[in-house]
């Protein structure tokens, strides 16, 4: 992987400026789940311009280094449901000091470890912490509207993540920069102050096989790009078993009814490709700049930033116009805007067009979180909401974990 690639990496997976209607009581406003929320997009790409700074500070290879990208996708990807079920099983209190614990021994392990192993253990950890945190925090969102501003967050934070983590890197250190996650536990008292904390009641023992089956399948999807061979060996294995574990345990961890209802799948499943579409394109057309123009660096990431942060900003505008829009209309919208990205990319001789992906992508991606998640937690029994806002984030982390292997092997021959 070149190291231009290894730069070009912004975010996973949905802006406090926007002023959101006044809250209802016990409805935390807005900007708090925002600060919740958004925080672990900067983290989660804080690293992408420093990453040869932090080899040589470990002693390892650039490449090697790049582990400490995939284990926080990964963590992140199968870190959403346990902290949904958390959520589900134990309630928000249990779930916000759980996640706030791990983003505080990640932080600190990340901030004094000497090699690569504990710091992707810390790494893990982080993003562990940062599910939960925004599984609570779309927990509570209960609007589109609201879900926008959230979605958009991701989009811009994780647009400046690389800029910002060089600056704090520069300044400071590269694990002063890995810990901007932390920033997010800056809400933690307003959300609590005004969230309902309470456990709900417990009716059925949780579900430790499918959960740990749940965790090997994902494992082995998040791996496929790396080692296509033994992974979608395992992911099929894995897979099977859980297929057979949810007929025989239909109320289990990951609910029967749940993959049944047409709405869930099918916005979970187009979670999935919008998010690897944007993933893919953003680390694709750096590249592909690279290769066609004489531009230098910083002019190619001044140009994606812009079009990034353009293209959240809109996304949160759909996101507020989708419910006089229609969901009929607004499927229509982000299947048309989803297909246009990749498409240009493909097509385009002209290189400022193709810089202009990002805008439509980052589109497609926020405001299609945002939409989708709505749609498909509405579509789920109110117990099994929590679960369904797990295995829904699930699908688009995954799509955050393919999105870069696919564009090394199209950019870089793999």
């Amino acid at each position: 992987m070149s190291e231009l690639a290894l730069r070009r990496r912004p975010a996973v997976a949905p802006s406090p400026a926007v002023a959101p209607a006044p809250p209802t009581p016990g409805q935390v406003p807005v900007g708090w789940l925002a600060l919740l929320a958004t925080p672990i997009a900067a983290s989660a790409n804080s690293p992408v311009l420093i990453l040869p700074g932090m080899a040589d500070s470990l002693g390892i290879r650039t490449a090697t280094a790049t582990w400490l990208v995939t284990v926080f996708a990964w963590a992140m990807a199968v870190g959403t449901p346990l902290m949904a079920g958390l959520l589900r099983r134990r309630g928000l209190g249990a779930t916000l000091r759980l996640s706030a614990a791990l983003v505080v021994a990640g932080t600190a392990v990340v901030a004094v470890a000497p090699w690569l192993p504990p710091a992707m253990a810390g790494r893990a950890a982080q993003a562990v912490g940062g599910a939960g945190l925004i599984t609570a925090a779309m927990s509570l969102a209960g609007s589109v509207r609201r879900m926008g501003v959230i979605t958009a967050g991701f989009g811009i934070l994780g647009a400046v993540g690389p800029l910002l983590g060089s600056a704090i890197a520069g300044t400071a250190s590269w694990r002063v920069s890995l810990a901007v996650g932390a920033v997010a536990l800056l809400a933690l008292p307003a959300v609590m102050r005004r969230a309902d904390l309470s456990a709900p009641a417990r009716t059925t023992p949780f579900d430790g096989r499918g959960a740990a089956l749940l965790v090997l399948t994902a494992t082995a999807l998040v791996l496929i790009p790396r080692h296509p061979l033994p992974a979608v060996a395992a992911a099929l294995l894995t897979g099977s078993l859980l297929a057979l574990h949810i007929r025989s345990h239909p109320t289990g961890f990951v609910p029967a009814a749940l993959l049944r209802t047409r709405a869930f799948t099918l916005s979970a499943l187009l979670a999935c490709a919008f998010a690897t579409s944007y993933f893919t394109l953003l680390f694709t057309v750096p590249q592909l700049l690279s290769d066609r123009t004489d531009w230098s660096t910083a002019t190619i990431g001044a140009g994606q930033l812009a079009a990034l942060l353009v293209g959240s900003v809109l996304s949160m505008v759909l996101a507020a116009a989708a419910a006089g829009l229609g969901r009929p209309r607004v499927l229509t919208i982000l299947l048309a805007v989803g297909t246009l990205a990749p498409l240009t990319a493909a097509l385009t001789p002209w290189a400022p067009l193709l810089l202009l992906v990002a805008t439509p992508a980052v589109i497609t991606a926020s405001a299609g979180q945002a939409t989708l998640a709505v749609y498909a937690t509405q579509a789920a029994p109110s117990a099994q909401r929590p679960t369904a806002i797990g295995l829904f984030n699930l699908c688009y982390q995954l799509g955050g974990a393919f999105g870069p292997a696919i564009a090394a092997l199209i950019t870089l021959g793999g």
